[in-house]
C-alpha cells in the first residue's frame, strides 16, 4: 500500500497559507498549514511522511533557520522554500544549505503542483528504502550476528544490505577468523534470495576429481550437483583460491551461461590473507573479475576498537549461561590488554579466549593475561601502555563496558546500576546517551 505524503505550509500571512493549501488540496495533496516555524517543529520529526513548503522571510524563527533546523532532524526531508523579489541570493543559499527547490513570488500554481509531486515521490522513496533497511537489520538474525559499533562495523553492515539487493557475484576477503562465511550468510539472509537455497562448499576439502564431481556431477543415484542444487539461490565457494585450472575453467563457463542477470549467485570466500599470495594470483583473471564484481574486505579485529570489548562481554555471557557459571569480571587492566592484543586469529581467536576465560573463572584460577600469552608465547600479551592511542579512549571503552554490564546483570534497573557505580542518575543518563546505550536493550 502506498505511504500517504502530508505536505507541511509554513506561512505567517494567512492568505498565503489557505490560498497553497487549497490549491494543493484540490491537486489530491493532504496539506496541514503551521503560522510559524516553531509550531512546525511540535509536529515534524525525522521519518516525518511528508514534505515542507515554508516562507524564507517570517517573523520569529526565519525560514533559514527553519530549514537548518530541519536538515539536523532529518536531511532527507524535502523543503521547498517560498521566495519574495530579490530573495532569488537567499533562496540558492537555502539550496547550499538542503532545499530541495525554491518559487519566486508570484508563482504559477502548477509549478507549485508540480515541485509537490516530485518532492512527495522523492520523499516516499526515501522512507520506503529506511524501512527496509530496518527490517532487514531487525528482521534477520544473521546480520544481527555482525556485532560492534566500530565504524568499520557499522560499513560492514552497510556494505552487505547493500550488496545483498544487487544481482552480481560477490568475492568475500579478509583475515582468517573474522567472520568471512558469516557475512556470506548476512548476503544471503537478507537478499531477494532468501527464500531460496543456500548451498556451501569447500574448495580446499576434496580432491579435484571428487570436487569436480561435487559441483558439476555426475553424483550418487537421486543426488544433484552443487550448481543444480543452488539453483535460483546462492552458491558459496570457501577457499575459492584451491580451485584446480580445470575447475576454474567449468565455473567460469557455468557462470558465462547464466547470462545477466545470474540466475544463481556465486559468493567465493578467499583465504590467502598472510600467505604471501592473493586471489588475483591463484584464479585466472576473467573468472576473477566475474567472481569480483562486488567486494567485500571484512576488517580485521584489532582495528575494530571497543568492538572488541562488546564481543568479547557477549561470548563470556553466553558460555556462562551454557557452563552455568557467573560471567566472570574484566578489570581496567584486563580490558587494556583486550584492546591492545594482536588477535592474529581475530573473532576466532577471541571468542576461544571467551570461553576459555568462563572455564577458569568457574574453578576460580587463572587470569586473561594468561590466556592471550598461552594463544602466543612468543610475544606474550601486550604490554599496557598509550602508544598509538590515547590513553583516554582506553578509559572510555572500560567505561562503557562496565555500565553495559552493569546495565545487563541488573536487567535495565538503573536504581540498581546507579547504587554499584556509585553513580548519580544525572550523570548515569548522559554516560548512556555518550555511548549509546539504551535502557530499552536491557529488559
Amino acid at each position: 500500500m502506498a505511504r500517504m505524503m502530508k505536505v507541511a505550509i509554513v506561512d505567517d500571512e494567512e492568505d498565503m497559507r489557505q490560498s497553497v493549501s487549497q490549491w494543493l488540496a484540490l491537486s489530491g495533496f493532504d496539506t496541514e498549514t503551521y503560522p510559524t516555524a516553531e509550531d512546525a517543529l511540535k509536529e515534524i520529526g525525522a521519518d516525518w511522511p511528508g514534505v515542507v513548503i515554508s516562507d524564507i522571510r517570517m517573523p520569529g524563527m526565519d525560514g533559514m533557520a527553519f530549514l537548518k533546523r530541519l536538515m539536523g532532524i532529518d536531511s532527507g526531508l524535502p523543503v521547498i522554500m517560498i521566495t519574495g523579489h530579490g530573495d532569488v541570493p537567499m533562496a540558492v543559499e537555502a539550496m547550499r544549505l538542503g532545499a530541495m527547490d525554491f518559487m519566486e513570488k508570484p508563482f504559477s500554481p502548477d509549478r507549485m503542483t508540480e515541485l509537490a509531486k516530485r518532492a512527495t515521490q522523492a520523499r516516499r522513496t526515501t522512507l520506503d528504502n529506511r524501512a527496509l533497511r530496518r527490517d532487514l537489520a531487525k528482521g534477520e538474525k544473521v546480520i544481527g550476528k555482525l556485532i560492534g559499533t566500530s565504524e568499520p562495523m557499522e560499513r560492514l553492515r552497510e556494505d552487505v544490505l547493500d550488496l545483498s539487493q544487487a544481482d552480481g557475484h560477490v568475492l568475500i576477503d579478509g583475515e582468517t577468523g573474522s567472520g568471512k562465511t558469516l557475512v556470506a550468510h548476512a548476503l544471503h539472509a537478507t537478499g531477494p534470495r532468501a527464500g531460496k537455497k543456500f548451498v556451501m562448499v569447500s574448495c580446499a576439502a576434496f580432491t579435484e576429481e571428487a570436487l569436480a564431481a561435487k559441483l558439476f556431477g555426475p553424483v550418487e543415484e537421486g543426488g544433484l550437483p552443487l550448481v543444480e542444487e543452488a539453483r535460483g539461490g546462492t552458491l558459496c565457494l570457501e577457499d575459492v583460491e584451491a580451485l584446480s585450472q580445470p575447475l576454474q575453467a567449468r565455473l567460469l563457463q557455468f557462470i558465462n551461461d547464466q547470462g545477466t542477470p545470474a540466475e544463481t549467485r556465486i559468493v567465493a570466500i578467499c583465504n590467502t590473507h598472510g600467505e604471501g599470495k592473493t586471489v588475483e594470483d591463484a584464479l585466472r583473471p576473467d573468472l576473477y573479475y566475474r567472481l569480483a564484481a562486488l567486494k567485500i574486505t571484512l576488517p580485521p579485529l584489532r582495528a575494530r576498537g571497543e568492538d572488541i570489548l562488546t564481543l568479547f562481554n557477549r561470548m563470556s555471557e553466553q558460555f556462562a549461561d551454557e557452563y552455568g557459571c557467573d560471567v566472570p569480571e574484566v578489570t581496567a587492566q584486563e580490558a587494556a590488554q583486550l584492546l591492545q592484543a594482536p588477535w592474529p586469529g581475530n573473532v576466532r581467536q577471541l571468542i576461544n579466549v571467551a570461553e576459555r576465560a568462563v572455564l577458569q573463572s568457574r574453578r576460580g584460577s587463572g587470569s586473561i593475561a594468561s590466556l592471550l600469552m598461552a594463544d602466543d608465547e612468543d610475544t606474550g600479551p601486550a604490554a599496557i601502555t598509550t602508544e598509538g592511542k590515547p590513553l583516554k579512549e582506553y578509559v572510555e571503552s572500560f567505561e562503557k563496558m562496565l555500565i553495559d554490564n552493569t546495565m545487563r546483570r541488573h536487567k535495565g534497573s538503573i536504581a540498581a546500576v546507579m547504587e554499584e557505580l556509585c553513580l548519580p542518575r544525572r550523570t548515569l543518563n548522559e554516560k548512556m546517551a555518550k555511548y549509546g546505550l539504551q535502557r530499552s536493550d536491557y529488559l
